[in-house]
């Protein structure tokens, strides 16, 4: 993996304050430095802290995004959701949509479809997450659950160049397991070959998410075809963090 266009999403997930501002403080210094000038990060927080983050990175080189959307474009009588335009307004510029613990949920594919056409409305970047269960690989079903979720989460969906694809495999996630290479690189391709089937879906960059440590991520970052990391609770402290971006530009 090189530094270009290395992609590093920090998934605050149901964690922070407005004092964990400054915890990103060595990590906004570290995009200064012309040796991670390529490298794009997008803290992702909770949606309370959406408006403090967007305010503390304006001078900087890092992104902001959501952790979910609603499906509705327009405002609405949703109690407790929060929509794309709402997203957009506040200033962040990415939004994850499809991941295992919004899956696990209720989001169907279907729906995760229309918050992909509804997020892409209000020209937020897509950070789209697929993976299968301990079960689903057990039963060797890896490949059937992830086409069907690439198939149905991005159809009728023309500007795929605005799409980041996470393949996070839900036995991975919070478990320290992660698959071994053999197998990752394996899905990695098999991900990528059906992207290419679609029109523009070679501009797609996919990621990985699922346990990523300062301890694993030389080794991920040796597998071809990953172009960055989704990282959850170890991007909360931001030594570790960091240790993970350098660690990757391998």
């Amino acid at each position: 993996m090189t530094n270009n266009n290395i992609y590093f999403i920090a998934n605050w997930k149901m964690y922070g304050n407005p004092a964990s501002l400054n915890t990103i403080n060595n990590v906004i210094k570290l995009t200064k430095s012309k040796k991670f000038s390529k490298i794009k990060i997008v803290y992702c927080p909770p949606y309370t802290l959406l408006g403090n983050f967007v305010k503390k990175t304006k001078k900087s080189k890092i992104f902001v995004g959501a952790q979910n959307c609603h499906y509705e474009s327009e405002y609405g009588a949703y109690t407790g959701s929060i929509n794309a335009k709402m997203i957009k307004y506040l200033g962040a510029k990415f939004v994850i949509v499809g991941h295992s613990e919004t899956r696990k949920q209720g989001d169907t594919n279907n729906e995760i479809n229309m918050k992909i056409k509804s997020a892409l409305k209000s020209n937020l970047r897509i950070i789209f997450c697929i993976g299968e269960s301990l079960y689903e690989k057990r039963k060797k079903k890896t490949k059937t659950v992830l086409l069907k979720q690439i198939k149905i989460g991005l159809k009728k969906i023309k500007n795929l160049q605005n799409l980041i694809l996470a393949y996070e495999p839900l036995w991975s996630i919070g478990t320290g397991i992660v698959p071994k290479n053999i197998d990752l690189e394996k899905n990695i391709n098999f991900i990528r070959k059906n992207l290419n089937k679609l029109k523009n879906g070679n501009r797609i960059k996919i990621i990985y998410g699922g346990s990523v440590n300062p301890n694993n991520v030389k080794n991920l970052s040796r597998i071809p075809g990953i172009s960055g990391f989704i990282v959850g609770g170890a991007s909360l402290n931001s030594k570790k963090f960091i240790d993970i971006i350098k660690k990757s530009i391998i």
